[in-house]
This record gives structure tokens, sequence and C-alpha cells, in this order.
């Protein structure tokens, strides 16, 4: 695998969605953005198709 494969890495799909719903958050300290990026993460958990969509977005074969 190359050093630097961000279309392979599923995260990058995963922080993509959260920073797209947090992007125009405007906060006026660090824990603002804290909380907002945990309730985004904490969405997610329930959405396992989404995460399923990130991880068949890299194209690499999945193993149980």
């Amino acid at each position: 695998m190359p050093t630097y494969a961000p279309d392979l890495n599923p995260h990058e799909g995963i922080w993509s969605l959260v920073k797209r719903d947090i992007g125009n958050l405007a906060a006026a300290e660090l824990s603002q953005i804290t909380r907002a990026v945990k309730r985004e993460l904490k969405m997610l958990q329930y959405r396992p198709e989404v995460i399923d969509g990130c991880l068949a977005g890299t194209g690499l074969p999945l193993s149980q």
C-alpha cells in the first residue's frame, strides 16, 4: 500500500460526514466543538449502513 492513501482509509469517509454536519458551527470554545463532534459520531454509531458504505467505498475486501 502507498504511504498516504486517503481513498483506502475508511476513516476519511467518516470524518467527511462529521465535518459536513458541523461545518457551519460557530463555536466560541473548543469544548463546543468537542461536544458537536462527539454528538455526530454518536449519531453515526446508530447508522451502521453509513459506516458500511464508508468501508465499501474503499474497495478493499471486507472480512468478518
